[in-house]
């Protein structure tokens, strides 16, 4: 086997601000600074002693919201201070509270027309929406349930306080290509995973009572998923909720009976009377977030972010998630204390950085959800990029080429080519990894690139960089354990990260978002 890279590159970083911009774009005046000297830092002892214990069985599996994730958070904290890494919460805590919710079957009644509908049989709630009881007189069918400047099915009608009726996908042109991409690629209110909460969002914001979604490809998936009698976890209604409900075919067909072939926004007379009554169980739990403030530019931020919790405790064996998640929860830290060092010897980044361990991601990215969607500490704004470590301790056993020396990167160049383009500079200038691109294809059947806690920010158009190594046998088993993990793989991933952060960090320029999320 080859001998892995080793780190004698030296970075000229940090020129005058009045020098001309290179790409790189530094300082002539600032003193030259060696990045190797703080990515030396990272070492494999350190990583393997810090995941022993996180992903060790006193930690439970971290599962969200129980013992062993009050544990890990407390672990992160302490290191944290160890390290001399400040909160980043405005009270000078580490933690961010994530009120969640975990959902059992609600007990619903839904009548149309006078005939009623069993729960799962016909209907499976995908939002719980209050205990209530309603009636209409009209469901409006809005067709796909999009609101674009290319396409709307919201031009002509009034959905506010009503019932409405939307189907999946999107409309396409004569020649087969799709209205709003003007191409054969699908936008975002096809994607499966964000025409879910993009349509119910829509809906919500233009006052909709409640939403029927209407998938049939997905629908049996649905009652699987949404089905269960407890477990399922969602962020904490305030009780102003919109009912969300996904049909099937006999429901949605009651009615608007073409609904298949109709796309035409219309509202539709019919008697409809429901009774919702949720059962649910408030559960606390807590972001971890630790933040270095930048020197010149602190007011831009760029996010290092890994989830911190797993899969618990299932039929009496401990899921300990040393890889699925635990090597990028120590990832973080190690990167965390190599800009301490840095920031103690006056080296500091001139960008600020934000360490966010998040919660719930094996719920639903539920952590990431909250930090993006409800209660961001710094302005998205002004969020530079998100570097989000998932899974980097393990070589995949099904990957074709023999160099083990890689990692899979997934969304580099979805939102922006700069990104990309430093990405692989930076790369090639420090650490020669090999990096595989495969699970980045628009049409991997995986959907990766919706799976972990960057496609919350990717959806709001922040440039993202997921670092993965692919799963494998004990991917969400009790065998995922700190004994399996190739502490050299990451060791050279974890300086990959962050040497890439401390590129993005001390550059001139905020790299360019040159294309939208889709």
């Amino acid at each position: 086997m080859k001998n892995l890279p080793s780190f004698f590159v030296i970075a000229l970083l940090l020129v005058s601000c009045g020098a001309t911009k290179t790409k790189s774009s530094y300082t002539k005046k600032a003193k030259i600074v060696n990045p190797s000297i703080y990515a030396n830092t990272i070492i494999a002892s350190e990583l393997k002693t810090a995941l022993y214990e996180y992903a060790s069985d006193e930690f439970q599996g971290r599962n969200t919201g129980a013992e062993g994730q009050k544990m890990a958070v407390n672990f992160l904290k302490e290191h944290y201070i160890k390290y001399g890494v400040p909160a980043a919460m405005p009270s000078g805590n580490y933690f961010q509270d994530v009120p969640l919710e975990v959902l059992s079957t609600p007990e619903v009644k839904l009548t149309i027309a006078g005939k009623d509908y069993k729960y799962m049989d016909d209907m499976i709630s995908l939002n719980a929406g209050g205990n209530e009881k309603f009636s209409a007189n009209e469901i409006v069918y809005a067709g796909y349930g999009i609101d674009d400047n290319k396409y709307s099915d919201y031009l002509n009608i009034d959905v506010k306080n009503k019932v409405v009726l939307i189907k999946a996908g999107e409309p396409k042109n004569a020649d087969g290509t799709y209205v709003i991409s003007g191409s054969s690629k699908i936008s975002k209110w096809s994607n499966f995973r964000q025409q879910f909460s993009d349509k119910r969002d829509l809906a919500k914001a233009k006052g909709a009572k409640a939403l029927l979604f209407y998938y049939p490809e997905v629908y049996q998936m649905a009652v699987s998923r949404y089905g269960r009698s407890s477990g399922r976890m969602k962020i904490a209604s305030k009780g102003e909720e919109m009912y969300y409900f996904m049909v099937n075919d006999g429901l949605a067909k009651s009615i608007v009976s073409d609904i298949n072939e109709n796309d035409k926004a219309m509202s539709v007379k019919i008697d409809m009377t429901m009774i919702y009554k949720m059962n649910t169980k408030k559960i606390a739990t807590e972001n971890v977030a630790a933040y270095i403030e930048g020197s010149e530019k602190p007011n831009e931020i760029i996010v290092i972010s890994a989830h911190l919790d797993h899969e618990g405790v299932k039929d009496g064996e401990i899921y300990n998630g040393a890889d699925d998640d635990g090597s990028g929860t120590v990832a973080v830290l190690e990167i965390a204390e190599a800009f301490a060092k840095a920031k103690k010897d006056g080296n500091g980044p001139r960008r600020s950085i934000l360490f966010l361990n998040v919660t719930g991601e094996e719920k639903g990215l539920l952590g990431s959800q909250y930090y993006t969607d409800y209660a961001p500490i710094f302005p998205l704004a002004n969020t530079m990029v998100d570097l989000n470590i998932d899974m980097i301790g393990r070589t995949d056993p099904k990957r074709k080429k023999t160099n083990r020396n890689y990692v899979y990167l997934i969304g580099s160049d979805k939102l922006s080519t700069e990104l990309h383009n430093v990405s692989e500079a930076v790369n090639k200038k420090y650490m020669n990894i090999e990096l595989d691109y495969t699970f980045n294809d628009d049409n991997d059947p995986n959907r990766f690139y919706y799976r972990s806690d960057h496609y919350n920010f990717a959806k709001n158009n922040i440039p993202v960089i997921f670092y993965f190594n692919g799963t494998h046998d004990d991917y969400h088993k009790p065998s995922d354990t700190p004994d399996k993990i190739q502490y050299d793989l990451l060791e050279n991933r974890t300086r990959l990260v962050f040497y890439t952060a401390w590129e993005l960090a001390n550059r001139e320029d905020r790299i360019v978002v040159d294309k939208k999320q889709m």
